[in-house]
């Protein structure tokens, strides 16, 4: 091609033809789940065993980064792995930080914890049998989690049975007589019914009763108590 006057050879714009393509590269798909369960790595503030979403969303984070680095040719996503892996390690530090606060503040000073699982028979003794774990407990301001049984009063409630779990108390169930455990508040006040977990406070009795209404009786109890 022939050049003008005034133009110099450097100056000559040559037609190299289109520019090649960046090579493609696609998203880890490790990533991506990463990054999903760290949207949802949020819920380790709710309970403990929830934890294990932000903890998988870290582990798939760090297969996702160890994958792209073996393969950086064929794979992205470095920015997105590291975004996961680090709102979920935000979510699951704040998450245990806030349910060991929970934790540690929900006891009353001079309370102990006490667990349905101490208020079991012992293997091969009878159905209702009280375990020496509950009558060392006979007489205790404690502390026990469980849920309400429904009955005919949903507001203002002063006394319910608090049984071991939901299949219990939300689906018709009759709970044996060591899952149920009688609540009478404390003179002021009521609560209305949840099915939700609730923790109640108070001086814990072994003292067997009957209770018809349930199908049955109870052995233990819980009196001058208050939902914490």
């Amino acid at each position: 091609m022939a050049t003008g006057l005034f133009d110099s050879p450097s100056s000559v714009v040559r037609d190299t033809g289109p520019a090649p393509a960046d090579e493609y590269r696609a998203l880890a798909g490790v990533a991506i789940a990463a990054a999903a369960l760290a949207l949802l790595s949020p819920l380790a503030f709710i309970d403990w065993w929830l934890a294990v979403v932000p903890i998988l969303a870290m582990v798939l984070g760090s297969v996702a980064l160890r994958d792209i680095a073996r393969r950086p040719a064929a794979l992205t996503g470095r920015t997105l792995a590291i975004a996961a892996i680090l709102v979920s390690g935000v979510a699951l530090v704040g998450g245990l930080s806030r349910l060991a606060l929970v934790y540690a503040a929900e006891l009353p000073a001079g309370f102990e914890r006490l667990s349905y699982a101490e208020l079991q028979p012992l293997p091969g003794d009878p159905a209702d049998a009280v375990p020496e774990t509950a009558r060392a407990a006979d007489g205790r301001d404690v502390l026990l989690k469980g849920y309400m049984y429904p009955g005919k009063q949903t507001h203002g409630i002063r006394q319910f049975l608090l049984v071991r779990d939901q299949g219990d108390c939300c689906f018709g169930g009759n709970p044996k007589i060591t899952d149920r455990v009688l609540v009478q508040l404390a003179a002021t006040g009521g609560i209305d019914f949840t099915p939700r977990l609730v923790k109640i406070a108070g001086r814990f009795h072994v003292r067997p009763a009957g209770a018809p209404e349930i199908g049955g009786g109870v052995l233990y109890h819980i009196e001058d108590a208050r939902p914490r």
